[in-house]
């Protein structure tokens, strides 16, 4: 709490695949409500994307306690120049954007397991050049680059003519990873800070020599824990 710079307590639940995790945080102090007007190419925009063998039976279970949708059309098959995969974007009853994703070996293999791990966290940028050169500097390496276009990528992101530059960076330990989104139509737009305990303040926490709580060049917020 002290870290965060938060007053008052706070309570957390953590979820483990395998060696990943994922944490909700809650607070005493509550913060804003999820904004209802943020979509991809807004720069709070940051989602999770959930790894699944089979991406409509975990968007069936999603929906079934309270996910509503960011697809227009339910999980979608990206073209191979965009990696792929099957995925599906979504929020949770709390307004946070999710997705699933289902690679193409998973369709060949035994389905049913559902949540297989967590793959990337996705931040919309309002500029790609400057926020790469920040995590080059941090030491992430920049992977293949993809630009997402086209009628797939407008039913994935709901927003018509969508048209995304994709740029993973990875630690050294590559999964999970992080991606830059920047939006060439609809326009990135930046957006102002937002509080540590609002709702849309996920963070992203690394392993570090020290302890600190940082933002990059959009906001996004990261936690450096000690190893």
């Amino acid at each position: 709490m002290a870290l965060l710079g938060l007053a008052g307590s706070g309570s957390r639940r953590s979820f483990q695949y395998a060696d990943q995790r994922l944490d909700l945080d809650c607070f005493e102090r509550r913060g804003a409500s999820y904004p209802t007007d943020i979509d991809g190419p807004d720069t709070r925009f940051q989602h999770i994307a959930i790894v699944t063998d089979d991406a409509a039976a975990s968007w069936a279970r999603a929906r079934a306690l309270g996910a509503t949708p960011i697809s227009a059309a339910g999980p979608v098959t990206l073209p191979l120049s965009s990696g792929g995969v099957t995925a599906i974007k979504f929020r949770d009853p709390e307004g946070h954007p999710l997705e699933f994703l289902q690679f193409p070996r998973n369709m060949s293999e035994g389905a049913g397991r559902g949540v297989v791990g967590l793959d990337h966290s996705a931040i919309s940028v309002a500029d790609l050049k400057q926020a790469r050169g920040f995590y080059g500097a941090w030491g992430l390496e920049l992977g293949k680059q993809t630009f997402n276009h086209g009628p797939t990528q407008v039913a994935l992101d709901g927003l018509g003519g969508a048209r995304v530059d994709v740029a993973p960076l990875t630690p050294p330990v590559t999964t999970p990873h992080l991606e830059l989104l920047a939006y060439r139509t609809p326009r990135s737009r930046q957006a102002p800070p937002w509080a540590v305990n609002d709702i849309v303040a996920t963070r992203i926490v690394w392993a570090a020599n020290r302890s600190a709580l940082r933002r990059d060049p959009d906001g996004h917020l990261h936690q450096f824990t000690l190893r």
